[in-house]
């Protein structure tokens, strides 16, 4: 229960509206009305990062081959992303937000969490900050925002979804588990494909539906999430708005009981390093494009050597080629190494990483 000290909490979801084919919009009136693919080449393997509002009325979507958007939108304008461009205009954004609260949580390039419970300009009221964020991110930077408000994350993430675009949603908190209720299981935001299938075998097709399953049901068929599921059913999410600084790095090692003497066994060794960092990366939603090795050598001296690309490290696939490679490039083997570690910095947000590794049909062309 609300109270002075413990206030409801107010959020807002802002998420940009076809953030990156907008801004090729505004860029180049030319294009504005018409059907624009951001994303890969269609006479290659490239695939939609994203699409603008014109172009998804064809049914054309992000992840999509390029090849079967242009045969669902022969007029469609394929255009080769300019992620400086868009990192740019992310860092305007975001900077814009921290007028009205330091609570800011980044999701992606185009989208974030904004706690304003207790911010005090225009009285309190989280949609009339919502809607001053709009008018600015309009007037500063051509561009328009859909933001949903409500009592938490979930229903303010749901909610900015319902208008889009240039649409400003509330969901208060007497409505959040009528709302909730009336939701098909697949729309819910945090169920993916394999568990909307799992829910659907069970009988569980909307929130209505999961909401009778008792929390020993849900832990029975769905671990460790199932608290979380239990809890959305009822209307509620717990989850704070985490302003964390951005990560200069993300990394795992291990100091190993008997030193490594043979190239081979540390090569080997290597490979769940790089998962465990993949691992993070994926669950931070993280990318980085510059791979470091450390090597320990038995008597305490340490090395390290490191290699940038630009194309990002996400994968264990991508990383171990290159650590191998670097491995080369120190002692180890002939001497005996007591610790490797791994490590990915220069990072950004991952939606950067998907859409360039969907735009890689552009790679043979001019």
């Amino acid at each position: 229960m609300a109270s002075e000290d413990f206030p409801q909490r107010k959020i807002i979801h802002v998420d940009m509206d076809a953030f990156y084919a907008a801004i090729e919009q505004r860029d180049d009136p030319s294009l504005r009305g018409r059907p624009v693919v951001v994303g890969g080449s269609p006479d290659g393997r490239g695939v939609v990062a994203t699409c603008s509002y014109e172009a998804r009325r064809f049914g054309i979507h992000s992840a999509m081959p390029a090849a079967r958007a242009v045969r669902l939108c022969p007029e469609a304008v394929f255009i080769r992303p300019r992620f400086t461009v868009y990192r740019a205009v992310s860092r305007q954004v975001q900077a814009l937000f921290r007028d009205y609260t330091s609570l800011v949580e980044p999701l992606s390039l185009d989208e974030a969490y904004l706690d304003v419970t207790r911010s005090e300009g225009f009285q309190g009221s989280a949609t009339r900050i919502a809607r001053d964020i709009k008018a600015r991110i309009h007037a500063e930077t051509g561009l328009t925002a859909s933001a949903g408000v409500s009592y938490n994350k979930f229903f303010a993430k749901q909610a900015s979804d319902l208008e889009k675009p240039d649409g400003l949603t509330l969901i208060p908190p007497g409505q959040g588990a009528d709302f909730v209720a009336s939701l098909a299981v697949g729309r819910i935001h945090g169920v993916g494909r394999a568990t909307e299938q799992r829910m659907h075998d069970l009988g569980i097709r909307t929130g209505a539906d999961l909401r009778r399953w008792s929390l020993a049901e849900l832990q029975q068929a769905f671990g460790r999430r199932a608290v979380f599921y239990y809890g959305l059913a009822r209307g509620v999410d717990e989850r704070p708005v985490r302003a964390e600084r951005i990560r200069k790095s993300v990394g795992a090692e291990q100091t190993y009981a008997a030193d490594l003497r043979e190239q081979g066994a540390m090569r080997d060794a290597l490979l769940p390093l790089a998962e465990k960092v993949s691992e993070a990366l994926t669950r931070r939603e993280l990318q980085g494009y510059t791979l470091t090795l450390k090597v320990k050598y038995s008597d305490f001296r340490q090395v390290t050597r490191a290699r940038s690309r630009a194309l990002p490290f996400l994968t264990a696939d991508d990383m171990l080629p290159v650590a191998a490679a670097l491995l080369c490039q120190t002692e180890a083997g002939a001497r005996p190494v007591r610790l490797l570690g791994l490590s990915v910095s220069s990072l950004c947000p991952r939606e950067d990483q998907v859409a360039e590794q969907l735009t890689l049909g552009y790679a043979d062309r001019p």
